[in-house]
């Protein structure tokens, strides 16, 4: 099977927000047809392709832009105590990057891309004045900053008291609900991401991450294929995050 099949459709970097199907995901969600009409050519200033492994913007640059994932993936990270990298997350099409930098003006995390990407550049100041402008886009924004907070409260719930397999479980069931929500089937999944940097967002060794796959794909939970993983029985990944017997 060909990965790329797999993996939603990259859009035409020419496709305005009112065009893309991702608008209901990113800033614009919620606004009616003529309020979109009026802010879309006044929110986004320009388009970034951005290659696989390149950098969008790194831990201390100045913070001025906001970025929609347009098409792609990509990875925030820090560097721990340690001087290791400590992935914090992993962005899909619609989510926001950037947002880290709001309270200092300057990004606390780096970004890269998991795959050939592109974004969508939103400037800090024209956001802003849109918001208080809009307060459809404004209610939008602290929507958006909303859940994402939720999500690093989750992760950080998942961490402090799960074992390992309830952890993976955990992550896959988001990664595929957050494609579901995206318009895709969720039944097959590529994962851009490694093994080592799954392990580091988790908490978990390489080796015990590829320990685990083999389990859930040796007793029929999923079917793995390197990085296309197949969703075989999700209850029994549902189990596992419940507590339950499977």
């Amino acid at each position: 099977m060909n990965p790329t099949l797999l993996r939603p459709q990259h859009l035409s970097i020419d496709t305005t927000c009112s065009q893309c199907k991702l608008r209901d995901r990113c800033l614009p969600g919620g606004l009616t047809p003529t309020e979109l009409q009026r802010i879309e050519l006044r929110l986004v200033r320009a388009h970034r392709r951005v290659a696989r492994a390149q950098t969008l913007f790194r831990t201390g640059e100045a913070f001025h832009t906001v970025y929609a994932v347009y098409a792609g993936s990509f990875k925030t990270s820090m560097l721990s105590l340690d001087g290791s990298e400590q992935v914090t997350g992993f962005q899909l099409g619609g989510d926001l990057i950037g947002l880290d930098g709001l309270g200092s003006g300057t990004h606390a995390l780096d970004a890269v891309a998991m795959e050939d990407s592109e974004v969508c550049a939103i400037p800090l100041a024209s956001l802003l004045h849109l918001s208080r402008e809009f307060e459809c886009l404004q209610s939008q924004l602290h929507k958006l900053v909303g859940r994402e907070l939720r999500r690093q409260l989750e992760m950080m719930a998942l961490l402090g008291n799960r074992n390992a397999e309830q952890r993976l479980a955990s992550f896959l069931l988001d990664l595929r609900e957050r494609w579901q929500s995206r318009g895709q089937s969720g039944a097959v999944i590529v994962l851009t991401m490694s093994r080592l940097e799954l392990g580091s967002l988790l908490g978990l060794t390489v080796e015990t991450v590829s320990r685990t796959f083999s389990k859930f794909h040796t007793d029929g939970t999923l079917g793995v294929n390197h990085r296309i993983v197949q969703f075989l029985q999700p209850q029994r990944l549902q189990a596992l995050v419940n507590g339950d017997s499977y």
